[in-house]
């Protein structure tokens, strides 16, 4: 049986993978939008491109982490993983 811990990793790592491909819709979004959308597709990719790469951070981290330090990365990885669900959930009800 896997830990907390294993599955947490595969399923942010799953999760990451989720957020390049969103990523890469909104990039193909951007490219076909007017000049006033696209710049605000293109605002947006950056953050989700910085959420995305602040979670690749917690995900590193957590396999050398102890496990008081463990429970601090998964809190802050949930919150990045929200922060980038609400991002999306809000540019696309912005954009259709």
């Amino acid at each position: 049986m896997k830990d907390k811990r294993t599955r947490f990793v595969e399923e942010l790592s799953s999760q990451m993978v989720e957020w390049d491909v969103q990523i890469e819709r909104l990039k193909d979004k951007a490219q076909s939008a007017t000049a006033e959308m696209s710049a605000e597709y293109s605002k947006t990719i950056s953050v989700l491109q910085l959420k995305r790469d602040q979670a690749a951070e917690k995900l590193q981290g957590i396999d050398m982490a102890t496990d008081d330090e463990w429970e601090d990365m998964k809190e802050g990885a949930e919150q990045i993983w929200d922060e980038f669900k609400a991002l999306l959930r809000n540019t696309i009800k912005k954009t259709g």
